[in-house]
């Protein structure tokens, strides 16, 4: 497993080896045909997600944080899915977080030597006082990145949950994690190139963790983002339209109920179904949050 040439991620794809001698739609087709392996490829690995939703849920519930770590592209994606989720969902920014090999500078380049280095990764994991109801997820497309191994080894030490995200079957932290989920896409366009199929897959894999994490939390009512954030123009807008869509009025009717809910998305939902203000917050209090849960029992 040391040996890269071992690694699928790292294999020659047999379907591209001619790519520098394409025309550019050509080029494009060809990349796009291996793309397309790639959610089935996520599929095979619902079962593992399943599993560790239900963890990850658990956790949440007795204030839990997530904590995304990796390094490169899987660093970045961890990073990205930690910062999309207070806006969308209105997240404390504190119980979701990422944690990537280089910090700042790693966003933008590699840092020498940082990806290999297991101590480094313990001890950025060391400084956040993880906890029992902490959930560490890893993700390497090798499986097998010191940074994220020495990482694991904290967790194990604290007693948080651990999940890995490869795209290697046989990642070397699949052994040593509570949850391992290893889809795996087949080599890449360009060889090692773990930016594109294994990047994509890592992305998919997040993207249904959080949302489905956020869905059981009772921020999405529908299929309607119920506790986004309002932070621009834009987003004013659509809270309007969500509660509009919602309740089945105009968007004049809605954001009326927003201004009488203070913004609140939920809570002008609840307005509109005959409830007070203070009946729509203490019955939220009392349902976690689940609009659902209300207006079956209204």
């Amino acid at each position: 497993m040391d040996k890269l040439d071992k690694l699928a991620t790292e294999s020659v794809n047999l379907n591209t080896l001619n790519l520098d001698d394409l025309e550019v739609e050509d080029i494009l087709r060809k990349i796009n045909e291996e793309d397309k392996k790639v959610a089935y490829a996520v599929e095979e690995v619902i079962p593992e997600i399943t599993k560790a939703v239900k963890s990850l849920k658990e956790r949440w519930d007795k204030g839990g944080r997530i904590i995304y770590i990796g390094a490169g592209t899987s660093g970045r994606l961890g990073v990205l899915d930690a910062a999309e989720n207070p806006s969308t969902f209105g997240t404390d920014p504190s119980r979701v977080i990422g944690i990537l090999a280089g910090g700042d500078i790693g966003m933008k380049q590699p840092v020498k030597g940082v990806e290999d280095s297991f101590k480094q990764g313990y001890n950025d994991i060391e400084g956040i006082n993880l906890t029992e109801n902490d959930c560490v997820i890893g993700i390497a497309a090798s499986g097998r990145t010191p940074y994220v191994m020495g990482a694991f080894e904290k967790a194990e030490e604290s007693g948080a949950f651990k999940i890995g995200i490869a795209c290697n079957k046989a990642a070397k932290f699949k052994d040593i994690v509570d949850v391992a989920i290893l889809p795996e896409p087949g080599p890449e366009p360009i060889m090692g190139s773990t930016r594109m199929k294994a990047g994509t897959s890592q992305k998919l894999v997040l993207n249904m963790m959080s949302t489905t994490l956020m869905i059981l939390s009772g921020k999405v009512y529908k299929n309607l983002m119920v506790d986004m954030k309002q932070v621009n123009e834009k987003l004013k807008d659509r809270a309007e339209r969500i509660v509009a869509i919602a309740c089945d009025i105009s968007t004049e009717e809605a954001r009326e109920l927003l201004i009488r809910a203070e913004g609140n998305v939920k809570i002008a939902i609840l307005l509109n179904k005959g409830l007070s203000e203070k009946d729509a917050k203490e019955k939220l209090d009392r349902n976690d949050g689940h609009i659902r849960r209300i207006i079956k029992n209204l």
